[in-house]
């Protein structure tokens, strides 16, 4: 009830009733939507769709991987609730010359608003996923639900409201699980090592402090870990938290977040006359001020990024920024969280439950806006615990969030350690 009371007063400030006659227009002028309803999807609800690959489209493999000349395999797999998601298979690296089976599987999960490429932004000896690959290992790239290769539904399609009726939740309860028993599968039932990178790395950390998938991972690598988010320094995120900005694009029947839409593009323009927010460095404004990323880099990013999401997904986020809480998903009154949850609020996230024998490599930046250093440090906090033997911390003072997986100099300072930490596990 008290964040009902903190919505309405927000409401007061000049950004959400911006936002709000912004939304009231879209509606007027036919934007895509679903008016009869201000309680959950029951009809056509997403803003602007998520772009399906097309018969001309080269598909990661072919766009960022076979043009280097690695091998490269599409495969598929499904979730239990019916999502049928892509993964990216780099089995060699260009010399190929281990044998696969005596290969040591990777599975790479990205963050919110990017898929697989995030592994492969660079060249080949600046990317992750192809270094990896060099180094000798099995490289899996995962791509979550709602990504463009990963729009596919059992009996869904992304024009359905309730395609969209998700939250990081259901990529734990969901998506993870499924791609972990796929790879596992398929290389012989060997353990695997998992590298995430923000919203990636929450997603680990929350199966495993219920203690899933254990049986199947060998270690973890969480790159700009995100789990508590009070602290987030960047403006845009901050701000779309406290004005109830999903919130409100959820009551108007909007259940795509998507950062290429109107509605958002219209929602930028308005963060943009935020004091704090640098329009003309978006990107800085949202991750931080990365040191180390090159104009080559970024044209890529923008060929094929940002990524929609659940708005229902960034509602979840943006309880953990207001709260600095790590719960499911809130349904925002008690008899929804009892129907959901069988009690009145939502259940937490123990993440001083994550075994203190599994190894964890863990490392981020003084210049994250977030995954913030002292939000870090809370992190660390509920792993002080954790066998000091099984856990390595690497802290880079000039590093923000999309410096770890851009930067040029990332082989370096992030890359070689976590192999490094890999090697003896």
């Amino acid at each position: 009830m008290a964040e009902i009371h903190i919505m309405a007063n927000n409401l007061c400030s000049s950004l959400p009733w911006v936002l709000f006659f912004v939304f009231m227009i879209d509606a007027a002028l036919g934007v895509r939507k679903d008016s009869s309803s201000c309680d959950g999807p029951s009809g056509s609800g997403s803003l602007a769709l998520a772009q399906a690959p097309t018969s001309t489209d080269k598909g990661t493999c072919k766009s960022r991987v076979e043009i280097y000349g690695y091998e490269c395999e599409e495969h598929h797999v499904a979730t239990k609730d019916g999502y049928i998601l892509s993964i990216q298979r780099i089995p060699n690296g260009r010399s190929a010359t281990t044998q696969r089976a005596r290969k040591k599987p990777v599975l790479l999960q990205h963050g919110v608003f990017m898929d697989g490429i995030t592994w492969l932004l660079n060249s080949p000896h600046e990317s992750l996923g192809y270094i990896l690959a060099d180094k000798g290992y099995d490289v899996w790239i995962s791509n979550s639900r709602g990504t463009k290769y990963s729009l596919q539904h059992a009996t869904l399609s992304p024009e359905d409201p309730a395609y969209w009726e998700w939250s990081w939740d259901e990529l734990v309860a969901f998506d993870l699980p499924a791609t972990f028993e796929y790879v596992y599968r398929h290389t012989g039932h060997q353990k695997l090592h998992y590298v995430g990178h923000s919203l990636g790395t929450l997603m680990a950390l929350a199966s495993f402090c219920e203690h899933h998938l254990l049986h199947m991972v060998r270690s973890a690598a969480l790159i700009s870990p995100i789990a508590y988010m009070n602290q987030v320094r960047s403006p845009i995120a901050r701000g779309v938290a406290e004005a109830f900005t999903a919130e409100i694009y959820y009551r108007l029947g909007i259940y795509e977040f998507n950062p290429l839409g109107e509605a958002a593009r219209k929602l930028l323009s308005e963060i943009c006359r935020i004091p704090d927010v640098n329009c003309y460095d978006i990107i800085t404004s949202f991750t931080g001020e990365n040191c180390c990323l090159d104009t080559s880099s970024i044209e890529i990013f923008l060929r094929h990024e940002p990524q929609p999401t659940a708005t229902k997904n960034i509602i979840h986020l943006s309880q953990m920024i207001r709260r600095g809480t790590i719960t499911k998903y809130d349904y925002g009154n008690s008899y929804e969280n009892k129907k959901h949850y069988g009690q009145v609020v939502p259940p937490a996230y123990n993440l001083s439950s994550v075994p203190n024998d599994l190894p964890l490599f863990l490392t981020y930046g003084g210049r994250d806006y977030l995954s913030v250093v002292g939000d870090v440090k809370h992190l660390l906090q509920r792993l002080k615990l954790h066998d000091k033997t099984k856990l390595k911390v690497e802290y880079l003072p000039n590093y923000a969030h999309a410096d770890f997986v851009m930067a040029v100099n990332a082989s370096q300072l992030v890359y070689d350690p976590l192999i490094a930490f890999f090697k003896l596990h």
